[in-house]
Order: structure tokens, then sequence, then C-alpha cells
């Protein structure tokens, strides 16, 4: 019984001590040097404006209005919902899928006045794995640009320099492909305006 007694303390030490160590101390521990090293980072990367939080430049935002870039469709809940990101599960041959891209296709190319030999970007047309990738392709941005400028009334020119503007590189220069962070491009766009 003493040593039944000996292995029970002993077990409990050691939960506490665990628990303190890696439910208080770690974690308090790289919240501070995050803090600390990564500020912006660390709290969202979110974006202000003027005093008032307009998003973050890691999520995704739905924008409708036609004087907006638009950025990829989201399967995230209803729609740009970072509490429920993810994919929407279909496959290559699912009909669903076949037919909401067909659809989206169409109304890409109605929204942005393309003829029917003009090819439609994948990103245009397709959610990515999360639903709130931030990032459009170049392409897509610029196959926009006459439907921005049209109906803000300003030059196509300016519109592609803005989009050079927002346009990130490759990851460590090799990975991905360039993409325009869409909240960025129509906040300045906000600004110009």
């Amino acid at each position: 019984m003493k040593n039944f007694i000996t292995e029970i303390r002993i077990s409990l030490v050691a939960t506490f001590s665990l628990a303190v160590i890696l439910c208080g101390l770690y974690p308090l521990i790289l919240w501070a040097l995050s803090q600390g090293l990564f500020p912006n980072q660390a709290n969202g990367s979110l974006v202000t404006r003027k005093g008032t939080v307009m998003g973050s430049s890691l999520l995704s935002q739905g924008f409708n209005d036609p004087k907006y870039f638009h950025p990829r469709p989201s399967a995230a809940g209803q729609g740009y919902d970072a509490t429920s990101s993810g994919g929407s599960n279909l496959g290559p041959l699912s009909k669903k899928l076949i037919e909401t891209v067909g659809q989206r296709v169409k109304d890409y190319r109605t929204e942005n006045n393309l003829p029917p030999e003009v090819r439609v970007p994948v990103d245009a047309v397709t959610a990515s794995g999360s639903g709130l990738d931030p990032h459009i392709s170049v392409e897509n941005a610029m196959l926009q640009t006459e439907r921005v400028a049209k109906v803000r009334g300003i030059g196509k020119d300016l519109l592609r320099k803005m989009i050079e503007s927002r346009t990130d590189g490759r990851n460590l220069g090799i990975l991905g492909e360039p993409g325009v962070n869409v909240l960025m491009l129509n906040l300045d766009l906000d600004e110009v305006m």
C-alpha cells in the first residue's frame, strides 16, 4: 500500500508539473516571443484604415460590387466564413462540381464582358482548399480590369500598375505562382477614388 501511495503521489506531481509547463509556461513564452518579434502576424495580419479594421491580409473577403476586383469563389460556410474554412470536397467527376464550375464560367464571362475564345482562369471559377485564399492570379486580375475601370471611370493603365504593386511573387522565389492580394488591391482602389 505504501508503494501505491508513493506511485500516486509521483503521478500527481508529474501531471501537475507538466500541466503548468505545457499549458501555462510554454504558451506564455511563445506568446511573448511572437508579440515581440512578429506582432503584426501574431495578431492576425489585420489591415486597418483610419483606425478601422478592414480585414486580414491572409483571408479572402467577398467583394460582389462590380467596382471591386472579385476574389476566388469560397466554399467556406456560407461564403468567406473564416470560422468554417474548408473546401467543398467535390471530386473532379462530381456532377455538382462540373455544373457549378460551368455556371461560374458563364457568370464570369458575362460579368467581365469576355468573348467565348478568351480562356477563363481556373482560380476565377474554383474555390481554394481553405475557401479563404486572399490571392487571385495575375491573369484573373487583368481580365477584371476592364469592368472595374469602366465602373469607376479610371484608366486601365492605372489599374494595371495597381495590380503590379499588389502582386506577391513566388514563395522563396520558386514555389507557387505570383498572386494578387484582392483585399489590398480593393483598399488601394478606394483610396484612389
